[in-house]
């Protein structure tokens, strides 16, 4: 008797794991689904202007979209010459150029809140850094339109360069550097925090200063945990356009390398005037994003390229 209720206990439990793996299986196979759906849509709208004679303006020479380096050649709903070529290396320019600003300044605020600040001052500082990686974008952006972009101005003024308001390369750079300082500490600190103590204990063991032992082994040892921190900086940068759009000055046409002078980004050019447009002004923006998705896959492959080889080196 005792035997059959084991039995029958034990044919309940399994029954119960069962359903508990199919409710989890299937909220992983919704949760996984929606970026399949994002994509096909994204894609399906993209590439339309490529293939449809978009109402009688033909279609959109895929090349010259790539490579040219003016938005749209003629009238609005009258031409069908498009081009994100400038757009694609001023979007590379200023996410690299924001990430060397923010990934210093976020790599060494981490080591100071778990390496050397005291215990209640690292707890104060990872308070303040995570409530700063909470901030919606908008406010990074009503910020750089205030302070960034007056001081810029006054920059250029101090230079004899003729600025646009302070609407610039670099305005946009420092407030993408602002917002992906808070994502950078954070993860960097946790990689920090994750460093085996013994190789800690060793490195004073055999003379290290502390100084020393941070910067030369723990950093080393972390460096994984940094590269992921530096992929996920750089896909912010590469994805914000809320911020961008209030400082970048909606440059239109020709490559430049002017940090000083305005730019665009291709999040701030899918942004600007997508409720006003229709047609292929529309579609075209969603041909844009599948460049920026593109442009975010290499590049992320390429780090986590970078992140596996610079992880399988020995510490030294």
């Amino acid at each position: 008797m005792v035997l059959l209720e084991n039995n029958k206990g034990k044919n309940k439990n399994k029954l119960i794991d069962k359903l508990t793996r199919g409710v989890l299986y299937g909220f992983t196979i919704a949760s996984a689904s929606f970026i399949f759906i994002i994509v096909g849509v994204i894609i399906v709208k993209g590439i339309n202007p490529f293939i449809s004679d978009n109402q009688g303006l033909g279609n959109v020479d895929i090349f010259r979209f790539i490579t040219g380096d003016t938005w749209l050649t003629g009238t609005a709903f009258q031409s069908n010459l498009y081009s994100v070529g400038f757009i694609i290396v001023s979007t590379l320019l200023i996410a690299f150029l924001s990430l060397s600003i923010s990934l210093p300044i976020g790599l060494m605020t981490a080591l100071f809140i778990a390496k050397v600040a005291p215990k209640k001052v690292s707890e104060l500082f990872r308070t303040v850094i995570e409530m700063l990686a909470s901030i919606p974008s908008i406010i990074f952006g009503l910020f750089g339109a205030s302070i960034i972009r007056p001081f810029v101005y006054n920059l250029s003024e101090m230079l004899g360069y003729q600025s646009k308001g302070g609407n610039s390369m670099l305005s946009t750079i420092l407030v993408l550097a602002i917002m992906t300082i808070p994502t950078i500490a954070s993860i960097s600190e946790v990689a920090i925090r994750s460093v085996d103590k013994s190789i800690i204990d060793v490195s004073l063991a055999l003379g290290a200063t502390k100084s020393q032992t941070n910067f030369k082994v723990v950093l080393t040892a972390a460096k994984s945990g940094i590269f992921a921190s530096a992929i996920l900086g750089i896909g912010r940068a590469l994805g914000e356009a809320t911020a961008v759009s209030l400082v970048a000055g909606g440059r239109r046409s020709g490559f430049s390398f002017d940090i000083l002078d305005t730019t665009s980004t291709l999040t701030s050019i899918m942004l600007e005037g997508m409720k006003e447009t229709t047609g292929l002004d529309y579609d075209i923006r969603f041909s844009v994003g599948i460049i920026l998705m593109i442009i975010i896959l290499i590049t992320n492959a390429i780090l986590n390229f970078i992140k596996r080889k610079v992880g399988n080196m020995d510490v030294k």
